[in-house]
Order: structure tokens, then C-alpha cells, then sequence
């Protein structure tokens, strides 16, 4: 079922094309087709260049699974936007800006719960012996 592409994955497409197809020229365009390369104006998913889906898209799992329609295993959602990432052990965040953003969330929260305890009347400690 073919469907329109979302901006992140044009973004995606057209990075891998003019950074890492090998057929790809800044000048010409497609060297083996001697045009525009089709991929760089491509808005729907589908047929895509034989040579760009089999030896450039691998390089980009999450990319590859999100336009193949299915979920990558090792692609996690982002605590603070929801966009997916390759994670590395426990990370949790898909990059410095949303980790700065999920510890300020944390940190508000944290002291948020300590104002509102001392406001109450503070810890529960049991009463010192004498």
C-alpha cells in the first residue's frame, strides 16, 4: 500500500542520496540514468532506485523500517519528541537537545514533589530516643 512520505523521511532520503549513493552527482544528477535523480523528488513510498535501496538505505535501519512500513526491533521512540532512534544500551533520548528537555522535565518534577512534602510538614521521621 503506497503512501505519502513524511517530511523526516524526504530529509532522510535526500541526505543518503547526496552523501552516500554512488551514482549520484551534484552536477548531472543519476550518472547511470543521465537525469535528475528521481529519488530527491520522490513523495510517495513504492518503487524506489534498485542500487538506493539495496546498498544505500541499509546504512539507515530506522529509516529503511519506516519506509518498508514495518517497526525496526531496535529502533526505540524518543521519551521527549516520540521519534524513533537506534538507542545504545539505555539511552533513552534521540539526541542532546531532547536529553537536556527529558532531564529539565525530571528535575521540575523532582523538586515539584519535594515542595509540595515540605509544605505538608516536611519528612516523616520517627521520633529520636533521648
Amino acid at each position: 500500500m503506497c503512501r505519502e512520505l513524511t517530511r523526516d523521511e524526504r530529509r532522510g532520503i535526500r541526505k543518503l542520496v547526496t552523501e552516500l549513493c554512488a551514482n549520484y552527482d551534484r552536477d548531472y544528477g543519476c550518472l547511470p540514468l543521465d537525469c535528475e535523480c528521481y529519488m530527491l523528488s520522490k513523495c510517495w513510498t513504492g518503487a524506489y532506485c534498485r542500487y538506493f535501496e539495496s546498498s544505500v538505505l541499509p546504512t539507515d535501519p530506522v529509516l529503511q523500517a519506516s519506509l518498508r512500513g514495518e517497526i525496526s526491533p531496535a529502533a526505540r521512540p524518543c521519551a521527549v519528541c516520540g521519534l524513533p532512534f537506534l538507542a545504545e544500551g539505555r539511552q533513552a533520548y534521540c539526541c542532546e537537545a531532547c536529553k537536556a528537555e527529558g532531564n529539565r522535565r525530571k528535575s521540575r518534577e523532582r523538586m515539584r514533589k519535594k515542595r509540595d512534602k515540605a509544605a505538608r510538614g516536611g519528612y516523616d521521621l520517627p521520633p529520636q530516643k533521648p
